[in-house]
């Protein structure tokens, strides 16, 4: 893989990654239609029945209805070849249904770590390790 087509999904996941801090639905999955391949393989804990693309459009749908004022910070990037990963930390507050919780009002702060791996320019697999039980724990969902 050329250094040119590691720096075009580099810059391919910037735009995702920017988008999904928009806080607004319509850009996401507006962005998610064009740079994510429709069968996207997504290795990631989505307790849903939707797959592909449409599962991706489903997270973020549940997530800002939950976190309306989520905030995803990149903390380290690192691409090469098809593949980026990204090492993020995810804020907001929990003021709409989650999980089928209530709102809480209660901020939460977890950790993420994403890989992306990309063909032809597209995302067309996708590992996820979220650490749910921090966020759970954070809104009192359980307890240590």
């Amino acid at each position: 893989m050329s250094n040119a087509e590691t720096a075009r999904n580099r810059a391919a996941f910037t735009r995702f990654h920017d988008a999904t801090n928009s806080g607004r639905l319509q850009v996401i999955t507006s962005v998610i239609d064009e740079l994510v391949e429709p069968d996207v393989v997504f290795h990631a804990p989505v307790p849903m029945r939707t797959t592909g693309a449409q599962a991706l459009k489903q997270v973020w749908t549940v997530l800002l209805r939950g976190f309306p004022d989520l905030r995803v910070t990149a903390e380290d990037v690192l691409a090469e070849g098809d593949k980026v990963v990204c090492r993020n930390t995810v804020t907001g507050t929990h003021q709409g249904e989650f999980r089928g919780m209530p709102a809480t009002g209660k901020a939460v702060a977890y950790s993420e770590i994403f890989i992306f791996r990309f063909a032809g320019g597209r995302i067309a697999e996708i590992w996820g390790v979220v650490d749910v039980l921090t966020q759970l724990r954070q809104l009192d969902a359980i307890t240590a």
